[in-house]
């Protein structure tokens, strides 16, 4: 029973200092840019419902919800672009891990977007020549 108990203190001391190392690293990339990225929004946030959450922390230039094209819903991640780097900065301090449309949403630095590559060609027609001879059917099994 005492090595149960001990175990248990041991554990439980050492959560508290893991989660506060990880919320550190997490916490301490600072900003280069004032745009910053939203994951963990709700399927029915609107762009709207993003703005009025994001407006006490200072000027927004942009609140962008990205959308499903198909569904007409959100895909779960937005972007907050703001007036400068330290309104931004105080975004990210106040909004983090907070609940916004009953998700708990988090804030962190965007990252600039990488280039695609450029698509590819499409393949050139060849000239097809006529079929000569048996044409055979490669399918195995029934096909009925």
């Amino acid at each position: 029973m005492a090595f149960v108990a001990h175990l248990r203190r041991v554990l439980a001391s050492s959560t508290a200092p893991i989660q506060s190392r990880f919320t550190a690293i997490r916490l301490n990339s600072t900003l280069t840019s004032p745009k910053l990225f939203i994951s963990g929004l709700s399927r029915f946030t609107t762009d709207e419902n993003l703005r009025k959450a994001f407006e006490p922390f200072g000027k927004l230039v942009e609140a962008k919800v990205i959308m499903d094209r198909v569904a007409n819903r959100s895909k779960g991640f937005g972007f907050i672009t703001y007036s400068t780097i330290e309104e931004a900065d105080m975004a990210r301090e106040g909004m983090n891990a907070k609940f916004l449309d009953g998700w708990v949403i988090f804030v962190d630095p965007a990252k600039p977007r990488e280039p695609r590559p450029p698509p590819s060609p499409p393949p050139q027609s060849q000239q097809q020549t006529p079929e000569i001879g048996f044409r055979t059917n490669k399918t195995v099994g029934w096909c009925g």
